[in-house]
């Protein structure tokens, strides 16, 4: 899935073993996945989806933008989820970490390179 925000950028489903980057979208105010060498579209993720970075995730302060520096999750590796899903005009997009740290994917920053590791889990009530 793409962030509600993201909807006049170019989207494209995640592939097997997709080297994303973050990145922020012309005419957009969101930060997003793209594919490396392919940074003018976006790269929507399934929930559920692994991701795998190649450095620990920063983020931007909840407070402060600019002023203070930016929070250190100290995780590499995260899944994808959507959040706010009862609120249509806010940020879905979201990183959950192993320790349980939830970030939202808009919020982390700068160039970070990540693998996506797609695994596809049956709805539930299926086996």
């Amino acid at each position: 899935m793409c962030d509600y925000s993201l909807h006049h950028v170019a989207t494209r489903p995640a592939q097997i073993e997709d080297k994303l980057v973050t990145t922020e979208f012309n005419n957009s105010i969101t930060r997003g996945f793209a594919a490396v060498g392919e940074t003018h579209v976006a790269v929507c993720l399934l929930p559920g989806t692994e991701i795998t970075f190649d450095k620990n995730v920063e983020c931007e302060p909840s407070f402060g933008i600019g002023i203070l520096p930016n929070k250190k999750i100290g995780q590499r590796l995260a899944r994808f989820r959507q959040i706010n899903m009862d609120n249509p005009v806010t940020h879905h997009d979201a990183l959950e970490f192993p320790d349980g740290q939830v970030v939202l994917l808009t919020h982390a920053t700068g160039a970070t390179r990540a693998l996506a590791s797609l695994f596809f889990a049956a709805p539930r009530g299926h086996s």
